[in-house]
């Protein structure tokens, strides 16, 4: 994370900091795929594996205080991708088929996000909100202005049920009733947390007398 970002108002936003050059010596790791780096920073941690197979883990460190903008919701205004198959996977494809579109495609979100090395063994989840490793379908990112970090929470979709626990958030995920299930690590996880986009319900539970 930069030295020298402001507390009270946004830094310079992606453009500028590809433009400008602004991170220089910066630099935790270079990444094979632009995509790839920029879901991190959507994610908000990851796990690198190097050409000899030592896995490296990076988390949350701080962003340049733009707000986050979707590019499948760009590429659905554009006509690229339709709203039914706007997943991870299709991003993934349409970036595959245009790869001189996609630097421009990313700039589209202003937001930026920093990361710090973590030092977490190999099984262990990354770390959320509450500063807790989470834990694949139990662990839940909401808006904290609407539900507690730490209260647990039922939740409802496409059939399924399960209790899982406020830790994490996200810039995406803002208003009532909205969460992002942590699915695990790995491309069968990610293959299902890109594709999942439901309408369901949320009960959270507090104790008695609660606010």
């Amino acid at each position: 994370m930069p030295a020298d970002l402001p507390p009270d108002r946004p830094w310079f936003d992606r453009r500028q900091i590809e433009a400008g050059n602004l991170l220089a010596g910066q630099e935790l790791v270079w990444l094979d795929s632009a995509l790839e780096a920029f879901l991190a920073q959507v994610q908000g941690s990851v796990r690198v594996r190097l050409p000899d197979g030592r896995a490296l883990r990076f988390g949350f460190a701080g962003k340049n205080g733009h707000p986050y903008s979707s590019i499948g919701k760009e590429l659905i205004r554009r006509g690229a991708l339709e709203e039914s198959n706007a997943s991870v996977a299709a991003i993934r494809d349409w970036a595959a088929r245009h790869p001189e579109d996609l630097p421009e495609l990313l700039r589209v979100n202003l937001s930026y996000v920093f990361f710090r090395p973590l030092n977490l063994s190999p099984e262990s989840g990354p770390l959320g909100t509450l500063q807790r490793p989470v834990t694949a379908l139990r662990s839940l990112a909401v808006d904290p202005d609407q539900v507690p970090l730490g209260a647990p929470v039922w939740v409802e979709w496409d059939g399924n049920a399960r209790l899982m626990v406020a830790q994490d958030t996200g810039s995406a995920i803002k208003g009532p009733a909205r969460g992002d299930i942590f699915f695990g690590t790995g491309a069968a996880a990610g293959e299902l947390a890109g594709a999942l986009k439901a309408r369901g319900r949320m009960t959270v539970l507090l104790p008695k007398g609660a606010a």
